[in-house]
């Protein structure tokens, strides 16, 4: 560890808050600027904006390899360790992207509903405050601090889907996010409540150590855990708590449904983490049987459903469903009778799960706002017809993402599946490793299908695909990404299993 860390261990220090920090300062001054912005200068917030996100992946980059063990402030409340600051990376990184593939789509019809044209600036900021729920969920060592961070994550959300105010389905689908939002949310506050009540503490740490005493009642406990597991399915879009997803996805504007679908998956990740592995993982057996069933549940429902869709967004957000029930497999098989020794390879392989399926969402949504224009939505599949013909290269990279989510090598999707199998059958878990082989080989059919409509339909429009320099190279990096990590996966997956290591043995 860096001599300079070492000192980081008083409880207001705020060097590992650093990200946090800056982002909320920043945030916050763009907010007030943007208010002095007239329409045709709006392009400063979304500079401003990457500007934040570059000092907030630099920071997080620096701590990443400057703390190599779990340090605590403000009072054992806050948390930076490897795997922090590793899911910090990447979810500044997914919102980089998701702001650069939406900038032309939120300039060309003012997704506000305030105008119809101009760069709504609302719509960067709350994307930074989502990321700032999202930081503080990845780092919450308390059950207050994870909770507040989800609040924050999910207000920015629900104002995010209704910012198309004059459309109906837009109100609609917020109607209902922010309903069940608000119904999840509750479970889980009941759950940690309970927790709570039973343990004496909000602390996670002190939470485990409460449990392994044996002094607790195990019933209270078991019952909070099932309201917590129900309020993280939720979160996560797992069946059965998806019916917000396919809805909200559908209805929300397309870069508000990538800002829902990519970072935040990261940060549903990170507070499974949190809470059940290392807040209740003497209770591991209890929620291991949970998971289990919603994993199977989300990808026989995500896979089956999705095969019917016309709308690629409804599709994708099947297919979302489908993906978290994948990972969820990876956190189940942790543990088995008491057994610890798969705990880094089955953590390890959710946590490059969760990061290989955003990177391959972000790509997709990507060529979809790509393809979308100034009255016209690229959300069928059918308008993707002959885009071969249209542009090969974009094509290209959404048959790679396509053939990525589907899990075909030798894309990073096909590792990560592979990896996850791996700990499962590393546990014994064949049955369910070989229902999660026939189950994506059912979900490889719509994947497919988007690819055939590409390259063998005949095209419904010849207009030509413009896109600026900075949409093109975020895409080429984006499926560079996908491709390099398939062929080459070993270093990001060290990586996972290194923070994973690092931050469960502290």
């Amino acid at each position: 560890m860096n001599e300079s860390i070492l000192t980081m261990t008083d409880n207001m220090n705020l060097l590992i808050a650093l990200p946090e920090i800056i982002l909320m300062v920043a945030a916050s001054v763009i907010l007030l600027i943007d208010m002095f912005l007239r329409d045709a200068r709006r392009l400063v917030t979304f500079w401003l904006s990457m500007i934040t996100l570059a000092a907030c992946v630099a920071v997080s980059t620096y701590l990443y390899y400057s703390v190599d063990t779990s340090i605590y402030t403000f009072h054992k409340m806050f948390v930076i360790d490897p795997m922090s600051s590793m899911l910090k990376i990447f979810s500044a990184v997914a919102v980089a992207f998701t702001l650069i593939y939406s900038r032309r789509y939120v300039t060309d019809r003012g997704i506000t509903g305030t105008s119809s044209h101009g760069l709504g600036g609302e719509f960067y900021v709350l994307a930074l405050f989502a990321l700032m729920g999202q930081m503080v969920m990845i780092s919450g060592a308390n059950l207050l601090i994870v909770y507040l961070g989800l609040e924050l994550l999910s207000l920015s959300l629900y104002a995010l889907v209704a910012l198309r105010r004059d459309d109906s389905m837009s109100t609609e689908a917020a109607m209902k996010f922010f309903i069940l939002g608000a119904l999840a949310s509750g479970f889980m506050l009941y759950g940690m409540s309970m927790l709570y009540g039973a343990t004496g503490t909000l602390d996670l740490v002190e939470i485990a150590r409460g449990i392994t005493s044996g002094n607790i009642d195990k019933t209270v406990l078991v019952f909070g855990i099932v309201f917590l597991v129900a309020g993280l399915a939720f979160k996560l879009g797992a069946a059965p708590f998806h019916m917000w997803v396919p809805d909200v996805y559908q209805g929300a504007s397309t870069p508000v449904t990538l800002l829902i679908g990519g970072a935040p998956k990261l940060a549903a990740f990170a507070i499974c983490m949190r809470l059940l592995v290392e807040g209740l993982s003497p209770l591991a057996m209890d929620w291991q049987q949970m998971l289990m069933v919603l994993a199977v549940l989300s990808m026989t429902i995500g896979n089956i459903t999705a095969l019917v869709q016309t709308n690629i967004k409804r599709m994708l957000a099947y297919s979302s469903v489908a993906h978290m029930g994948f990972m969820l497999l990876g956190l189940l098989s942790g543990m088995v009778d008491g057994d610890i020794s798969s705990v880094a390879n089955a953590y390890s392989s959710a946590m490059f799960y969760a990061i290989a399926y955003v990177l391959a969402t972000l790509g997709a949504f990507g060529v979809i706002l790509l393809l979308s224009r100034s009255g016209f939505e690229a959300d069928r599949i059918d308008d993707f017809k002959g885009l071969n013909q249209r542009s090969p290269w974009f094509a290209f990279v959404m048959m790679l993402m396509m053939f990525s989510l589907a899990g075909l090598p030798p894309l990073v999707g096909f590792y990560a599946k592979l990896a996850v199998l791996q700990a499962l059958i590393g546990v014994n878990q064949f049955a369910l490793a070989i229902v999660a082989v026939l189950l994506s080989l059912v979900g490889a059919f719509y994947y497919l299908r988007l690819i055939k409509v590409m390259y063998f339909d005949e095209p419904v429009s010849t207009e030509k695909i413009t896109a600026g320099v900075d949409l093109r190279v975020a895409l080429g990096i984006n499926g560079v990404l996908v491709l390099a990590l398939g062929l080459m996966p070993g270093s990001l997956f060290t990586a996972c299993a290194k923070a994973i290591v690092s931050t469960l043995a502290s």
